[in-house]
């Protein structure tokens, strides 16, 4: 059995596909959490670039923040930061969360 991969249509963008992905926030009740006080940890800073809905940015005083209404609950983040801990993330309460368009 031969694998092929497709290629992506010249000019689609990333953010246009997740665009057709559906989100119902749980206004207070984030799935994922940084558990991070002090300096973040290589691991952490990383997710910036690894997380495929762009969910973490780097502030100007160099924190790691975090906006949780575009996960597509993946688990790159618990995959990465395994080791260091600094992130919480349990499955969004029922009925939130991605809803995926095309599955």
């Amino acid at each position: 059995m031969t694998l092929v991969a497709k290629a992506a249509a010249p000019g689609v963008k990333v953010e246009e596909k997740l665009f057709q992905n559906r989100y119902l926030v749980d206004a207070g009740r984030p799935h994922i959490r940084i558990r991070t006080e002090g300096k973040p940890s290589q691991e952490l800073i990383s997710m910036i670039y690894m997380c495929p809905a762009g969910c973490y940015s780097l502030s100007d005083t160099g924190k790691v923040e975090l906006s949780a209404d575009g996960c597509m609950e993946c688990g790159t983040c618990r995959i990465v930061t395994a080791q260091t801990g600094e992130i919480e993330w349990n499955y969004p309460r029922g009925g939130f969360g991605v809803l995926y368009k095309f599955g």
